[in-house]
């Protein structure tokens, strides 16, 4: 079998040398891995650092800013693994744990993996009380619409099956690409969904944090929208 792991990308360049490292030395046994990156018009000299992994992975460059879900769109369009893995490009989520993520792919058969930030025993950095009661928040109500019982829905983490793609269509461009997903991989009839424990190294604002509570309204639009009209 063969992982491809999408990493959107905007103005990191602090990280993201690092994060396509720590995912070339992640293990994945049992899988061939690919990486894409997909460039979301970065500004900061993101640009310059992605020329160095080009003859690596597969480095593709938006020309304008369209948002974290549109350049994971671009990056499931040409990625070509049975499987695809979202690897933020932070370093929030350690490529170390991607290993642990397939696991129920190998064991169970799992059509999709989430990973959980709330439940396992990695660690997790202290960070914002607000965004944690919201995510518990938004996560209950795409239960509610989904009748899943996930605990971690708005999670970067998502493994699924590329074939799962044929089934339905993404539309959302920024942030509203977790509710979405979520809501239609629920919808595809016995599709078996697990999830696994991951640690968590949260970042503040002032280290570059994008999500914003405009995210948080949108995600609820998505929510309701993509519960009842898959």
């Amino acid at each position: 079998m063969k992982l491809s792991v999408i990493i959107p990308v905007y103005n990191e360049k602090k990280s993201i040398g690092a994060v396509i490292q720590a995912v070339f030395n992640s293990l994945t046994p049992g899988f061939e891995k690919e990486i894409v990156v997909v460039d979301d018009c970065s500004t900061d000299g993101t640009r310059d650092i992605l020329k160095s992994f080009e003859s690596s992975c597969r480095v593709i460059y938006h020309e304008i800013n369209k948002g974290k879900g549109a350049a994971l769109q671009t990056g499931f369009k040409v990625a070509t693994g049975d499987y695809l893995l979202v690897q933020d490009a932070d370093l929030e989520y350690d490529p170390a744990e991607i290993a642990h993520l397939l696991e129920p792919i190998k064991k169970y058969e799992a059509d999709a993996v989430f990973g959980s930030r709330f439940i396992g025993n990695g660690a997790h950095r202290v960070v914002y009380f607000w965004h944690y009661l919201g995510n518990k928040f938004l996560t209950t109500l795409s239960n509610m619409f989904t009748n899943l019982n996930i605990s971690d829905m708005e999670t970067c983490y998502k493994i699924f099956k590329k074939s799962l793609l044929e089934k339905f269509e993404l539309k959302e461009s920024r942030f509203g690409f977790e509710p979405e997903i979520t809501a239609k991989l629920a919808a595809v009839k016995g599709i078996k969904i697990f999830e696994v424990g991951i640690s968590y190294n949260g970042r503040t604002y002032a280290e570059g944090k994008k999500i914003t509570w405009k995210d948080g309204f949108r995600a609820i639009y998505c929510i309701i929208k993509y519960g009842l009209f898959k």
